[in-house]
């Protein structure tokens, strides 16, 4: 289908999925069009807002992502870009959990476990953990339940790392703080990364200590301030 049809798909109906960042029209073939909503949430702020200029810079950022992840052997769904928020993605069914990287003791670990490290330290290795997504804060979850369900554990850590990988050295000078990714598994069985990579998802610090993601809504800073953010995100990197 041409990019003009799949937009016209988008149009002509109700999505089959909604979620709070994203709308999802099923096609046939196993692929979908998305549609981000520019949504930004953070539970621990208490804070929830629609700030549309963000959408288009998601949508670059990944499209960009997922032409870097793919040279570094990492499969994604990404497709094609549609239009300045919709692109074409091949449709995998997501599971309730998600795999986060940590290369810094940042966020989650500082709340979960205070005193295991100096906050914003740089971590020995990079942890990987899964969290299992529910309403209002996503929870960690055991390595054993998702082997108990059958699932490629170490498949996913393995890709996870390898995602790490690829964006440290695509994004340097900038730094790599962590992120969170959701894999879902292809008819084959294989592992498909299937969330989109953005700075919604990470975060990323400027050589000089300043924020170029989330965090940013998170403590507090205006929708300009953060569009400007991402948007210098976007000339850093090329």
């Amino acid at each position: 289908m041409s990019d003009a049809e799949l937009l016209a798909v988008r149009d002509a109906g109700t999505p089959d999925i909604e979620g709070r960042s994203k709308r999802i029209w099923l096609l046939s073939g196993g692929l979908c069009v998305v549609e981000m909503i520019p949504s930004l949430r953070s539970f621990t702020y208490s804070r929830d807002e629609l700030v549309e200029e963000t959408g288009p810079l998601r949508l670059e950022f990944y499209d960009r992502a997922a032409a870097r992840l793919a040279k570094g052997g990492v499969r994604t769904g990404f497709v094609r870009r549609l239009a300045p928020t919709v692109y074409l993605s091949e449709f995998h069914e997501a599971p309730p959990f998600e795999v986060v990287v940590k290369n810094r003791a940042v966020g989650s670990t500082l709340v979960k476990y205070p005193g295991l490290f100096p906050a914003n330290s740089e971590l020995p290795k990079p942890v990987v953990k899964f969290d299992y997504r529910i309403d209002p804060e996503d929870q960690p979850i055991g390595e054993d339940y998702l082997r108990a369900l059958d699932l490629p554990v170490e498949e996913f850590r393995r890709i996870a790392l390898a995602v790490n990988d690829t964006l440290i050295s695509w994004l340097a000078p900038l730094e790599v703080w962590d992120f969170c990714i959701i894999l879902g598994l292809d008819p084959q069985g294989e592992p498909v990364l299937i969330s989109e990579v953005s700075p919604d998802c990470m975060r990323l610090r400027h050589p000089d200590g300043s924020s170029l993601d989330k965090d940013l809504f998170r403590h507090g800073a205006s929708s300009e301030e953060l569009v400007t953010a991402w948007q210098r995100l976007l000339d850093e990197i090329g």
